[in-house]
Formats: structure tokens, sequence, C-alpha cells
């Protein structure tokens, strides 16, 4: 494998990526807006505080989480640890390397899982006493078994390919595996609304009726098509209030949660909707696919220079880039990059998330509706009135809802 070639296959592909953020993510979502957010202007402070007190429950252990997951990552993956859990758990099955990448990927995500699952129990607890979740212990169990499995397929399909390519093409599998890991995530992409929704929540159509057809016509009157609007029984999980546009083109779905239908009025149900429909009109979806996948691509070409380091390689406990014990040090790698390339994502993130506000402000006329719907939202979700700047950096996907209600204020101050 020729690391020059892979470095400057890396540079070219953050160089496309620069260029497409400049190009494609709405820096400037309401030209002349002032925003001036005041959570004392928009809650009382029996709601501020009821927020805090939640958060400063619920941080801790989050915080925690997060820290015990990335050190078990990174012990397994820069000692020889990882390499012989990989070895062993598919020394029954005779070794072979794709057992050693199928069952070692599932034996490290169990391990990392188990390491932190009493800090999600504890999470749990705390979403319990805020009443945000209605969960018992048996589907909490089954859901976190369900996540391991579906994170252990992702990381094993892409795995597979990298390494299977670095055993057949020693020196061009970085190219090969940046091309293949990018068609993954747009095939994972249109996949996810089929494979990946269903194995967490139930959906039917929501029945015939007045809101049915305001939601259908909304949708229509701002040339989104939509094949259907389905109810997810969110209930079954948390008291938490959403809805999303799934699918795309013609296969669009509006999903709305249950929680949503029962305590919203149908003002405020649409007015979510027409921010989703935002998404869909200014296909987020579909762009932030190719963003992810030239992020992926890019991943792997930094991942080849790495993974050829010698000294790494000793550490870790392969023999190289096609050794099926280099899967704990690729995992761990991914952890640390995906960690510090947050910050970008939540702000690309965040900027796509207010110009749908902006949509929905456009396509309903109604900054009163919209505001009593944000409202809502953080009063029943606990959002984070006053987030940390850090938090807000590495965590937040959203804009700050006190943000939100000054963008709606400076809409109708500007139309």
């Amino acid at each position: 494998m020729s690391r020059r070639a892979a470095g400057v296959v890396l540079v070219l592909l953050l160089a496309a990526l620069g260029v497409l953020l400049a190009l494609v993510v709405p820096w400037t979502v309401l030209p002349g807006a002032d925003l001036d957010p005041d959570p004392l202007r928009d809650f009382t402070a029996v709601e501020l505080a009821r927020e805090v007190a939640f958060h400063n429950a619920l941080r801790p252990s989050s915080y925690a989480s997060l820290v015990i997951g990335l050190v078990v990552s990174v012990g397994l993956g820069m000692t020889r640890w990882g390499a012989r859990v990989v070895t062993a758990v598919a020394r029954p099955l005779g070794g072979g390397w794709v057992w050693q990448v199928l069952l070692g990927t599932l034996a490290l995500g169990v391990i990392g899982r188990v390491a932190t699952l009493p800090l999600s129990v504890r999470s749990e607890l705390v979403l319990r006493d805020f009443g945000l979740s209605t969960q018992t212990w048996p589907t909490f169990a089954i859901d976190v078994g369900l996540g391991v499995l579906v994170a252990t397929a992702t990381a094993s399909l892409v795995l597979l390919l990298v390494i299977g390519l670095a055993r057949t093409l020693p020196r061009t599998w970085w190219a090969w595996g940046a091309l293949g890991t990018a068609t993954l995530v747009v095939a994972g992409s249109f996949a996810y609304p089929w494979l990946v929704e269903p194995v967490f929540n139930d959906f039917r159509p929501l029945p015939q009726g007045e809101l049915r057809e305001d939601l259908l016509a909304l949708a229509e009157r701002d040339g989104v098509p939509v094949e259907d609007v389905l109810v997810a029984d969110a209930s079954r999980r948390t008291t938490g209030l959403n809805a999303y546009v799934s699918g795309f083109g013609s296969t669009r779905r509006i999903v709305v949660y249950d929680t949503l239908l029962a305590s919203a009025p149908p003002a405020e149900v649409a007015l979510v909707v027409a921010h989703e429909l935002g998404h869909a009109d200014e296909n987020d979806v579909l762009v932030g696919t190719l963003l992810g996948a030239l992020g992926a691509a890019a991943a792997v070409c930094g991942l080849a220079l790495l993974v050829t380091s010698r000294p790494l390689l000793q550490r870790a406990g392969a023999s190289g880039p096609g050794d099926p014990r280099i899967v704990p040090l690729l995992l761990a790698l991914a952890s640390v990059g995906t960690l510090l390339a947050s910050p970008v994502v939540n702000l690309v993130s965040r900027q796509v998330e207010a110009r749908a506000d902006v949509h929905a402000l456009d396509l309903t006329g109604d900054p009163g509706t919209f505001a009593a719907t944000q409202r809502r939202l953080a009063t029943t979700n606990l959002s984070d009135l006053e987030p940390h700047p850090l938090h807000y950096a590495f965590f937040a996907s959203h804009p700050g809802v006190t943000l939100r209600l000054a963008l709606a204020r400076e809409w109708e101050r500007l139309r």
C-alpha cells in the first residue's frame, strides 16, 4: 500500500468535504435576524429549575458512560487484550478470519455494553423519576440487546469489507475500502426505514380523519410527495414527543409519535410535521447521506495511514490491516474519531435544523403555534434551556430551544 497515495486521497476528500459543506450547509438561515435567547423570557423559574434538576441527575452517569466506553474501547484496541478476545471467541468455530471479525466484533460490543450497563440502568432510573420513560425492565433489556445486535451488524459489514480487501488487495485495499464504505453508507441510509426502524417500533397508518387529511394536504402544498402517514408506538418506551419524515422520493412517509398525537392539539402536530417536511423539501437526508459517504471514505484513508504504523500494530497485537486481530484497534480508532468529529457534525446538523424551523414558519405562517409547540416539546422532553458550550458543541444536534423561540420572534419581525 502506498501511504503517500492514501494521504493524497485523504487530503482531496477532506477538501471536497469542506467545499460541499460550504456550499450546501445553510450558514445563514434567516438574513437580518438578531437572535437574543433568554430562558426566563419563555419559561418559568419552576420549569427552568426542573430541567436543571433533571440534567444534573442524568449527566453524571451519561458522561461516565461515555468515558468508560472510550476507556474500554481504547484499552482493548491499543493492547493485545482485544486481539486475544477476537482469537478466543472464534477458536471453537475453527478460528477463520471471517469468524474472528464477526464474533470478535460481537464480543467487543458486548464487553463495552456490559461495562456501561450499570450506568445505563442509572440513567433509566432518572428518566423514570422524571416521567420520561415508560419502559419495563424486560423491554429495557430487549432494547439493550437489539442495540448491540444492530451496532454489531453495521460494524461487521464495514470490517468484513475493509479486512477482506486488505487480505486480497494488500496495496490498494484502502482505495477500494473507501469506495465500499461510502457505498455502504448510501445503501444503509436507503435501507434504514425498512430494516432498522421496525426493529424498535411498530407502525400503523393514522386513521382516516381530519388530521390525516390536513397533514397530507400540508405535504401537497409544500410540494413534497408523501406515500402515507404512520403512527409509531413510542409510548411503550417514552413520554417524549416527536415526528419525522422517513424514506426517499415517492416512498416518503410522515411518522408521528403516538405521544405527540395524545398530548398536542392538531395545529401543533401540523407544525412539527411542517418542520420535518422542510428536511424533505431540501433533501436533507440525501445531502447528509452524501456528506456521510465522503466522510466515511476519508475515515478509511485516515485509518489506512494509522493501521500501517508498525509500532501501533505491534501494540495492538496485529500483523497488518488484513489481520482480523486488528478489529479492536479499528473500533477504538473509530470511537475516538467519531467523538472528535462530533462538534463539526453537530454544528452542521444545527444549521440544517434551524433552516427546517424557518421552513415550518414559512409554510404555516403561524409563529404563535410554533412557539407553543417548542415550549410543549421543551417542557415535555425536559430540553436543556441553558446548555454548557462544550456540551452544546459535542452533543447538541438541534438548536437550543430558547434560540428557536428567538428565531420565531425574529421571523415575525422580519416578515
